[in-house]
C-alpha cells in the first residue's frame, strides 16, 4: 500500500521534497506542527504526540478507504473545516497560530514531533484513534465509543465514524 502523504524522508526541514497530494512535505510539517501547537500546546510532548498519531491515523484510514470525508492529506486532515477548532476562522487563536514562529520553544517542539509524523517515524500511543476530545466535555459523536487511550488531557477513540 502506498502512503504518499507520508512516505519518509531523510529530514524534511532540509531538503526539498517532491510535492505530495495535498501539498508539499513543507506544507505538511508546517500545517501539522500548528494543528499541534493549536490544539495541544498546553500538553506534555507525549500529549502532543497523540493528537499528530490522530492526523496521520485520519490520513491512513484515508488511504485505505480510497478517500475519506475529512481528507486524505495531513493538509486536508488538519485543515478541514471544524475538525480543528483552531484552524476554525473565528477561533480567536488562530492569529497567533498564524504567527508563531520556531522561538517558541513549544512550537519548535510540535515542528519536530511534525516532521517525525510526516515521515513516518511516530509510533502511535493513542491505539489507532482517529478522534480525541478534552477530559470534561462530552461530545456526541463520542456517545457510545469507548476511548481507546486518555493521555495529558485529552480522551482517544479508535473510530473512523
Amino acid at each position: 500500500m502506498s502512503r504518499p502523504t507520508l512516505t519518509p524522508v531523510a529530514d524534511a526541514a532540509r531538503a526539498p521534497a517532491p510535492p505530495t497530494p495535498g501539498g508539499t512535505v513543507e506544507e505538511a510539517v508546517d500545517t501539522l506542527a500548528r494543528t499541534l501547537w493549536g490544539e495541544a500546546r498546553g500538553e506534555p510532548v507525549r500529549g502532543i504526540e497523540a493528537v499528530a498519531a490522530v492526523i496521520v491515523n485520519r490520513v491512513r484510514a484515508a488511504e485505505r478507504r480510497g478517500g475519506f470525508w475529512w481528507g486524505g492529506s495531513v493538509v486536508a486532515v488538519c485543515r478541514k473545516p471544524c475538525q480543528f477548532s483552531c484552524w476554525n476562522a473565528d477561533d480567536p487563536n488562530r492569529p497567533k497560530l498564524l504567527a508563531v514562529t520556531a522561538a517558541d520553544p513549544v512550537f519548535a517542539a510540535c515542528l519536530r514531533v511534525a516532521r517525525r509524523a510526516v515521515a513516518g517515524l511516530l509510533s502511535d500511543p493513542t491505539g489507532g484513534a482517529t478522534h480525541y476530545h478534552a477530559l470534561g466535555l462530552n461530545p456526541d459523536w463520542a456517545a457510545g465509543h469507548t476511548p481507546s487511550a486518555e493521555i495529558g488531557r485529552h480522551l482517544f477513540y479508535a473510530t473512523t465514524e
